[in-house]
């Protein structure tokens, strides 16, 4: 791939609104990381790395205005044959992302600061009941594939190799999915049950990198 084919595609990626989330993520958590490395050796450097990671966590929310809309747009469609499963998930993620409008307008000033403890901790749950269910549905696809795979290396067939290359790029695609959601879901249990595990800044950085370069995979244009 040339130089040229790559900028095309970063191009691409950062014109997408999850691009800019993406690397908006990594500079959050990189920065939460040298923040917490740098804390008792050189606290001034610390401290420009405290802001770069709320300067970085207030615009990814200001990013997310109107995400509620697709968790809506998806309970307000047929839920398919994952029926209550979907439902759930996309009723989790509008939740989350609706009441985060809330937590960032608190945080910013616009609204009362007291409100933002609380509104993240609703945003919190929602997220996390969301991705628990998002979880569950990507596991049963990721299964449902290997069995089918299993069958067609089996079987045979004429285009035996193009649909196990197919089933393969989409279990790849499901476990980034599946990584991501379960590193989200350990940054929204420090929100709802602060813990020394989850909320410890290591854990939480690493939490946030994985679940920004898995998303950085996904959304990646082919």
């Amino acid at each position: 791939m040339s130089a040229g084919d790559t900028l095309d595609k970063l191009v691409v990626f950062l014109a997408k609104r999850d691009g800019i989330d993406k690397l908006v993520k990594t500079f959050q958590y990189v920065s939460k990381l040298a923040h917490w490395a740098a804390e008792s050796s050189s606290p001034g450097l610390a401290g420009r790395a405290k802001n770069w990671e709320t300067s970085a966590g207030l615009s990814r929310k200001a990013f997310r205005t109107g995400r509620f809309l697709t968790g809506l747009n998806g309970l307000r469609r047929a839920p398919g044959e994952f029926g209550a499963l979907a439902v759930l998930a996309n009723a989790g993620e509008m939740v989350y992302f609706f009441f985060d409008h809330f937590t960032w307008l608190s945080r910013v000033g616009v609204l009362d600061a007291w409100l933002a403890r609380r509104m993240s901790f609703i945003s919190a749950f929602g997220e996390s009941v969301g991705y628990v269910f998002f979880i569950a549905m990507d596991l049963i696809m990721i299964r449902r594939g290997l069995r089918q795979e299993r069958k067609l290396l089996r079987e045979g067939g004429k285009d035996k190799d193009k649909e196990v290359k197919k089933i393969r790029m989409d279990r790849v695609m499901r476990l980034m999915a599946t990584a991501a959601n379960v590193a989200d879901l350990v940054i929204g249990i420090a929100d709802i049950e602060p813990n020394p595990f989850c909320n410890h800044a290591v854990t939480l950085g690493i939490s946030g990198l994985v679940s920004a370069w898995a998303g950085w995979y996904r959304n990646w244009p082919s």
